[in-house]
């Protein structure tokens, strides 16, 4: 099914995305060392990327990016709260994939 939304289709975006998450996990391993930052995030990453690969077959095939990325944002969200570090790119997704469900459910 081809994306009928703005410039830039839903599922590249996801791949970008996916892509922003491997590239904090091997920041973290280059910075510290740390096996479990890297680690941390490829299952994410895998899971954001076949996530991103269902919206490239099907819009209405969201459900695994959109669980991926609510995660991730509650996540963040908990370490927001505890350290003062934010990203919005999980937030950003969350809000992407919505509008794109809720614009689904209107056609």
């Amino acid at each position: 099914m081809q994306d009928s939304g703005p410039l830039v289709p839903s599922h590249w975006i996801g791949f970008g995305y996916a892509a922003l998450i491997a590239s904090g996990g091997i920041t973290g391993y280059a910075k510290a060392g740390s096996v479990l930052s890297l680690a941390a995030r490829l299952l994410p990453c895998a899971l954001a990327s076949l996530g991103a690969f269902q919206l490239s077959q099907d819009l209405r095939n969201n459900w695994v990016f959109l669980a991926t990325s609510g995660a991730l944002a509650g996540i963040i969200g908990m370490r927001f709260y505890d350290s003062g570090k934010f990203a919005g790119a999980s937030l950003s997704m969350v809000a992407k994939l919505g509008i794109t469900v809720l614009n689904m459910s209107h056609q």
